[in-house]
């Protein structure tokens, strides 16, 4: 069994704007370091750190975990938001393309970036490769992203949840115990909601 952190990056000026930040490389704004720093007094504990390639993960991590040296694994990157990329859904409204997305479940394929299926199967898999290389016993923090989370949570945690119920705010953490490719959540701190 491993004791897990999955933790969503602090705040951008994106995501306080309520933008599609996926693939922008924005550091993280004031108010995400001190959500950050925040974190400080919550005990959280880890022997091995996985982190997203985004600017702001790496600060996220740095800022948490000073004394640990993050693996960094590309596949755990937030969503490509193709065309939405950086548009907030007030600029996107109307968008045809965006109408249609919406009015689908945000289910289907963004133009110009990834589909869910897509996103998924991705964040899973290098999840999957970097979970297995910890090993029994060694507690292990995966900074990431909302979306990240959202797809892990949908893939491994019981009792089953729909992806967008599985949503924490920047600064949030999941803390759940990894036994045979299960996710078993102990403690859901949400974090800051936009």
């Amino acid at each position: 069994m491993i004791r897990l952190i999955l933790l969503r990056h602090g705040a951008t000026a994106g995501n306080l704007e309520r933008r599609y930040v996926g693939r922008t490389d924005e550091p993280l704004c004031e108010t995400g370091v001190r959500q950050i720093l925040a974190l400080r007094g919550h005990g959280l504990y880890a022997g091995r750190l996985f982190v997203s390639p985004m600017l702001r993960a790496r600060q996220t991590a740095r800022l948490l975990f000073p004394d640990l040296s993050p693996t960094i694994v590309r596949g755990l990157a937030e969503t490509d938001f193709g065309v939405f990329e950086g548009r907030s859904a007030d600029e996107l409204s109307g968008c045809c393309a965006y109408r249609r997305w919406v009015d689908g479940g945000c289910l289907g394929p963004i133009p110009g970036g990834e589909s869910p299926g897509q996103f998924k199967a991705r964040c899973r898999s290098a999840f999957a490769r970097a979970v297995h290389t910890v090993p029994d016993g060694v507690p292990a923090a995966f900074v990431i992203h909302g979306g990240v989370i959202m797809a892990l949570l949908e893939a491994y945690a019981l009792p089953r949840r729909d992806f967008y119920r599985c949503h924490i705010g920047n600064g949030g953490y999941v803390l759940a115990d990894w036994n045979q490719n299960v996710l078993r959540i102990v403690t859901v701190f949400r974090g800051a909601q936009p």
